[in-house]
């Protein structure tokens, strides 16, 4: 006897029903996802010794206008805690590649911008990044198929930033 469609298949009934193909179609979104990060982070370490969101961080701020960008912003966007992006930023303006900078307007506003050797890690950084999504992505997906995946999961990021939309 197969399970009901509201059984979990562990005996013990679940109330609402399991859609498998849903599930199936997640992870498989979450599974290409990580093979791709797999192999940027692979090549961030390789050749910058920089982490996925040390070079997130440096992308972000390279197309910022004047190379920077407001700390609590830039904490939101790449999702990380004020603790957990502090620590990261530390580390960035220690290796030279950012600086802090207190905004003239408003002291409560501290912007991460970066340095002269900032912006040519970025450059070479975005390069490298370029270079893997290429192979990765377009050759995979083509340019809309890969224009589609972005279009689906800006629309699930700001599903998430609007609750109940």
């Amino acid at each position: 006897m197969s399970p009901s469609p509201a059984d979990s298949g562990d005996g013990r009934g679940t109330g609402e029903s399991i859609d498998r193909e849903l599930l199936d179609w997640w992870m498989l979104v979450m599974q290409g996802f990580y093979a791709t990060q797999d192999s940027l982070a692979t090549e961030l370490a390789e050749h910058f010794n920089l982490g996925p969101g040390s070079a997130e961080v440096l992308v972000r701020l390279l197309g910022a206008p004047r190379h920077r960008m407001p700390m609590t912003r830039l904490a939101q966007e790449t999702r990380m805690s004020s603790g957990g992006f502090t620590k990261l930023a530390d580390r960035l303006c220690a290796a030279g590649l950012t600086r802090r900078v207190t905004c003239e307007d408003d002291r409560r506003l501290v912007y991460l911008e970066l340095t002269d050797r900032g912006k040519d890690t970025a450059r070479a950084v975005s390069q490298a990044v370029t270079r893997v999504l290429r192979a990765r992505a377009l050759t995979s997906l083509g340019r809309d198929g890969l224009g589609k995946v972005a279009d689906a999961m800006r629309a699930l990021r700001d599903a998430d930033e609007n609750p109940g939309k």
